[in-house]
């Protein structure tokens, strides 16, 4: 059971990064948007937070299943 639960919270932690990492290039690489138009800049910009904000909520539900299932903490 322990595994599952590390497995999940890889896939929240690579998602998190990913997130910022692609908030990092749309705030501070311009030339990161090529010939994307401005609606695509905001869609982009959207869904990464929308990646990373998942992220931060599945990693918090992960530490208290881990509490409450597997006893830990």
């Amino acid at each position: 059971m322990k595994e599952l639960f590390e497995m999940l919270e890889k896939e929240a932690e690579a998602d998190k990064s990913k997130a910022i990492l692609s908030l990092n290039l749309l705030a501070n690489h311009p030339s990161g948007i090529g010939d994307h138009s401005t609606k695509d800049f905001w869609e982009n910009a959207r869904h990464s937070l929308d990646l990373f904000c998942s992220a931060e909520e599945r990693l918090h539900s992960i530490k208290e299943l881990r509490k409450i299932i597997l006893n830990e903490g």
